[in-house]
């Protein structure tokens, strides 16, 4: 009967035009398929629930199942997370994937779960990088007395006070309005975000430093997951996985159609040299030489081949 079917709701901040939000409309199609119609989705997107963080305390609290949220706003709910959004961490993004999809991946999804919030997997969110309004940042130095705005997360604000400018957090769906009225002078992010929010209006320098590997974290309440049977975990558990590889699918085409789509708008896009960014931060991994938990974790990323 149409009444049995159990409905799991799913809130996020992106458009719908987004690659994560097209795949969780995969995930929701494969789940109502696996199941035969006893489980689907209800999807609410472009922030309608409230901020990702908002979202992740609605979890909490049980009054949502599932949400989105960035590694960078994960680790206020799982600290160990925040080794994922170290500056030049990664080789490159097969590296990434090579490390989030094994063993210290998964390991890092279930450190939530003392906060009532379990990690499922990681859509990809690509690399991170510098868009300004007045002068481009090809090097530290450019980042002085600049206000960036970041994400409410503890490792991008160091990142960015380490490299020289002035880090600012401020809410995604407030950046357009800031950055317009000069509250901040630019921002950081991948280049589909950087496209379909829009920004690219205000700010006409984007240089391709991709000092952060930052994924997307696809969450799920435990209060949820504990009432499920070992059939509809393992339903959830598939389509999931059927949806994150999907959307590194969009992803890939999605991020070579943004840097086209701001150089037509006027953007001038720069692949700098990194090898200043990746000095400048030196001193980041040295704060971390007390923590041997933090140690080690970097140490078994850069590792993993």
């Amino acid at each position: 009967m149409e009444n049995d079917t159990k409905v799991l709701k799913l809130a996020h901040g992106l458009d719908v035009n987004h690659s994560v939000h097209q795949a969780m409309v995969k995930m929701g199609e494969e789940l109502g398929r696996l199941s035969e119609g006893k489980m689907t989705l209800e999807i609410f997107p472009s922030q309608q629930l409230g901020t990702e963080r908002e979202c992740l305390e609605l979890l909490q609290m049980g009054s949502l199942d599932m949400t989105k949220v960035s590694v960078g706003v994960m680790e206020n709910f799982a600290p160990k997370m925040k080794v994922l959004g170290m500056p030049f961490l990664f080789r490159d993004r097969d590296h990434s994937f090579l490390v989030l999809d094994g063993p210290i991946g998964q390991r890092l999804l279930n450190e939530g779960q003392k906060y009532w919030l379990k990690g499922l997997g990681y859509y990809d969110a690509g690399s991170r990088s510098f868009y300004t309004k007045e002068r481009p940042v090809e090097s530290p130095k450019d980042l002085k007395n600049l206000k960036i705005r970041v994400m409410e997360s503890v490792t991008a604000m160091e990142m960015v006070r380490e490299l020289g400018g002035s880090p600012t957090p401020i809410s995604w769906g407030e950046l357009y309005t800031s950055l317009q009225q000069g509250i901040v002078d630019g921002a950081e992010n991948n280049p589909p975000s950087f496209y379909l929010s829009k920004h690219y209006e205000v700010c006409k320098y984007y240089v391709l430093d991709e000092h952060t590997f930052l994924p997307d974290v696809l969450v799920i309440a435990t209060h949820a997951w504990n009432k499920m049977s070992d059939e509809e975990q393992k339903w959830l558990k598939e389509a999931s996985e059927i949806s994150i590889a999907y959307q590194r699918e969009l992803w890939a085409e999605a991020e070579k159609r943004a840097i086209e789509a701001v150089m037509e708008a006027g953007v001038e896009v720069i692949v700098p040299d990194k090898s200043p960014f990746i000095e400048k931060v030196s001193g980041f991994y040295d704060a971390y030489q007390q923590d041997s938990t933090m140690n080690t974790l970097i140490e078994e990323i850069r590792n993993t081949n």
